[in-house]
């Protein structure tokens, strides 16, 4: 898949130390690889070099000076700020931000002093469990890219662009901190109906202790360490555990609402429970909830199996570009994010790559199906908003093209950087077909660390790639390693990047 102009020109990536002996470089790799996004990790993570498209190349001679150097290039200079700055990100800034504003209301309210929460727990409960559920939402978040893309491309600066693009990205921050909050406030109104049960029904007590136990094992059981190493026992607890949550909430709501303390008997009044801001915050809950699985539709595929290492998974209609698909052999069982490549809304097809890395992407290619369980409103990953900025670069690594093909495939604004090894035969000809028919010599650099002899010294690649396509900002998808060291020098160099986002 490699430009043969860039065969001719650019040897494999060596430091001359002198005349007589030369050195390679040689990185180690990760071998953590995110959840989503199909990014494999080790073997398709190839390691990372310096590459230039032959039209940039204006001198006579053969070989790019910035390949050949008399001394090791200078290392960027990673400050403990930039380190703070990349670990204290807008994520850990929502989900600070959240949980301490509610830890504050708890506090509050257990000294007397927030009137709103003495009559309104519940509501305190649900407002916090709905906005969790809605950052989770494919609906909402896509509606809200469209509101900032739509919004802001045509006259926003751009940094206010950025700050835009660092929201959308994070939004999972928010999703945390208000799930833990709910929970929180959860126990606190239990501990309050407890501490009050002379004057409460014994089965609305029942009901919220049930309730608190389920939304208590749906929460704990998104803890990044039990959803990144132990996959189906998060979605096995997270989903269906929180949907018995859900159900007994209505039950608490309802039970909650239907009980008169002040008079010690049960009320059938209809109008009571409609004006309880509980019964609306449950309502809105279950309908973002309920969103994504109305449009879950087994649908037709074929699976192109090019190697060992890599299924590629053809599905009907085209697509935007920067979204993700959630596929699975069953209906509500085993749900796997891959980035989506597809040539555009009128596209007779579109695409994933799944890197075999476990269970589930093992069983395709050992067992490619005919059809594959879907929900067709799609995902909007961090790639979406490219289209909120007028020139980009797109570098990825290994399967992280399947992320990051499509931006370049649909906007002749973004520049594509391939990191992989043996890209065309590890890939096959669907994925290289797209790249070649739609992608400019000028405007990608393909580099196969196998042909070349390792991977390119990628900051200095970025580096001239930023000045010589008047870039504004960097989309990074890679494995953890590659993804923070690209993240750290882009920062030092002044460089705007969004690497790949690991929920923590």
């Amino acid at each position: 898949m490699s430009n043969s102009t860039l065969d001719l020109t650019v040897p494999a990536p060596l430091v001359y130390l002198d005349q007589k002996s030369v050195k390679y470089f040689e990185t180690p790799l990760s071998p953590v690889s995110p959840i989503h996004e199909g990014i494999t990790p080790l073997s398709s993570v190839p390691e990372l070099s310096l590459s230039r498209p032959a039209e940039w190349h204006l001198a006579e001679t053969k070989v790019p000076e910035a390949t050949i150097v008399k001394s090791a290039p200078p290392k960027p200079v990673i400050t403990r700020w930039i380190l703070l700055d990349l670990w204290f990100n807008t994520y850990r800034k929502f989900f600070t931000f959240v949980t301490l504003l509610n830890l504050t209301g708890i506090i509050l309210a257990a000294l007397g002093r927030f009137s709103y929460a003495e009559n309104h727990l519940g509501a305190l409960v649900l407002g916090n469990l709905l906005c969790a559920i809605m950052m989770r939402n494919e609906l909402f978040v896509r509606f809200l890219y469209i509101l900032f893309i739509y919004g802001l491309r045509g006259w926003a600066p751009l940094r206010l662009k950025l700050a835009a693009t660092s929201i959308l990205q994070h939004l999972g921050g928010i999703h945390s901190g208000c799930a833990l909050s709910g929970a929180c406030w959860l126990i606190y109104k239990i501990v309050d109906i407890i501490l009050n049960r002379a004057v409460q029904h014994k089965a609305v007590i029942a009901s919220g202790i049930v309730t608190n136990i389920f939304i208590i094992i749906s929460v704990l059981s998104a803890f990044p360490w039990v959803r990144n190493y132990h996959h189906n026992v998060f979605e096995r607890h997270h989903r269906f555990i929180g949907w018995l949550g859900l159900a007994f909430t209505w039950v608490f709501v309802i039970m909650g609402n239907a009980y008169d303390i002040k008079y010690g008997q049960w009320r059938a009044d209809a109008n009571t429970l409609l004006s309880a801001q509980e019964f609306w915050f449950a309502m809105f809950m279950t309908v973002f909830v309920c969103i994504p699985w109305v449009t879950l539709r087994e649908v037709p595929v074929e699976v192109e199996i090019p190697s060992p290492k890599v299924a590629v998974v053809r599905f009907r209609r085209g697509m935007q570009q920067g979204l993700l698909g959630r596929i699975s052999r069953t209906s509500i069982m085993e749900y796997h994010a891959f980035g989506i490549i597809s040539e555009g809304r009128k596209a007779a097809h579109h695409y994933m790559i799944c890197g075999v890395q476990g269970d589930f992407t093992k069983e395709l290619v050992a067992n490619p199906p005919k059809a594959l369980w879907t929900r067709e409103l799609k995902f909007a990953g961090v790639g979406h908003a490219s289209a909120m900025f007028k020139r980009g670069i797109r570098i990825c690594t290994g399967t992280g093209i399947g992320a990051a093909l499509s931006t370049c495939i649909q906007s002749p604004n973004w520049f594509l950087i391939w990191i992989g090894s043996d890209q065309e035969r590890t890939f096959g000809p669907t994925i290289t077909g797209l790249i070649h028919k739609h992608i400019e010599p000028e405007r990608m650099i393909l580099w196969d660390s196998k042909k070349r002899g390792g991977r390119p010294n990628t900051m200095d690649l970025l580096e001239d790639t930023w000045t010589r396509w008047n870039a504004e900002v960097i989309f990074i998808t890679s494995n953890m390693t590659g993804n923070d060291e690209m993240m750290q020098g882009c920062r030092a160099a002044g460089m705007h990047a969004f690497g790949t986002l690991w929920d923590f």
